[in-house]
Order: C-alpha cells, then sequence, then structure tokens
C-alpha cells in the first residue's frame, strides 16, 4: 500500500473562535475512524511557537531556513489502498476542519 501526505498551512484555516471547539472535535472523529478502518500512520500540528532550525550536511545548526521554505499547519499521513481512497480521506478531512487539504504522495520506499 501506498503513504499519502494530507496537509493544510494554518492560514487555509479559517475559523472563528467559538467554531474551533466544533472543528477540533470533528478533526479527531475523522482520525479515530482513520485508525478503526486500519490506515492512520501517524499525523499532528507543527508547533509553530517553536522555531525551526537548519542542520547543514555539515551538522552545523542555525536558524535560518532553506529560502522560500514554509512548514506549518497540520498533517496526517495514511497507508491506503488506492489513490481514490486517499482523495476520500482528504475529503473527509477537508470537511472536518473546514478548509482544503493538499494531497501527496510518498514515493515507495522498499525497507518500510
Amino acid at each position: 500500500m501506498t503513504k499519502y501526505l494530507i496537509s493544510f498551512p494554518s492560514e487555509a484555516m479559517v475559523v472563528t473562535p467559538e467554531e474551533l471547539p466544533a472543528v477540533a472535535a470533528d478533526a479527531r472523529a475523522v482520525i479515530e475512524q482513520a485508525k478503526a478502518a486500519g490506515v492512520y500512520v501517524f499525523g499532528g500540528g507543527i508547533d509553530e511557537q517553536t522555531a525551526p532550525v537548519l542542520v547543514t550536511a555539515d551538522g552545523s545548526v542555525s536558524h535560518a531556513i532553506h529560502p522560500g521554505s514554509r512548514l506549518n499547519g497540520g498533517f496526517t499521513v495514511l497507508e491506503l489502498p488506492t489513490r481514490e481512497d486517499a482523495v476520500e480521506w482528504a475529503r473527509r478531512i477537508a470537511v472536518a476542519c473546514r478548509c482544503a487539504q493538499e494531497l501527496r504522495e510518498f514515493m515507495y520506499d522498499p525497507a518500510s
């Protein structure tokens, strides 16, 4: 089976503070469905309060990141038999989160 990354940037989720508890509950419900279906690999939200660091090829660490790089928001990794299944799960997550989701396929790794 193939692993799929379903994600969204922080700025895509535009909900009011009053809506947030319902959105969070709906999103958790979809994740619980994915776990029950045996397709959930892992997921979470990027901690945007902690600044990223760049560890270079020589092992040095800097607070600069790759130009144009931005990783924030939330993501889920699911392992599914078809891309159509991945689109359906992305749809469920989009409805629960009230925002569009990006769907990406991981390249096959025979060791994983």
